[in-house]
């Protein structure tokens, strides 16, 4: 697992290879990902928008932008958490992601959040990246 914690959201991140939905001979490599994230602040807080930035072995990079996560702009009082699961395919048995997500406070203030760096790694890599 991989946390991180800003301005009081703490973000973990527990990835796994799926094997049944990948292709290794083909070069298709995919892996889900589940995201926590909890409000360990003082304020209620909305998740507005994500970034991504995902880099396989070969060291393409591909950033995601986008509204929520998963079709959804949670609402998080103090103590509350969300939790989503998504997935990414790669073309490459190894790789990174992270990125991060804008948070607006009840008034309008807008900031973003760290989402941990974290390993992508199939059982045919040997060599891991992170």
């Amino acid at each position: 697992m991989y946390e991180e914690t800003t301005n009081g959201i703490k973000v973990t991140v527990r990835p796994f290879y799926l094997d049944d939905q990948s292709d290794p001979d083909s070069g298709h490599y995919v892996w889900a990902y589940q995201v926590r994230i909890e409000n360990l602040g003082g304020e209620t807080v909305q998740l507005r928008n994500r970034h991504w930035r995902i880099v396989d072995a070969a060291g393409r990079v591909q950033e995601v932008r986008g509204a929520g996560v998963v079709g959804e702009q949670p609402i998080l009082n103090m103590g509350e958490s969300y939790e989503y699961t998504s997935g990414t395919p790669l073309p490459t048995p190894s790789g990174i992601m992270g990125g991060t997500y804008e948070m607006e406070r009840r008034g309008g203030e807008r900031f973003d959040i760290t989402i941990p760096t974290f390993s992508l790694d199939s059982p045919a890599e040997t060599v891991r990246l992170h």
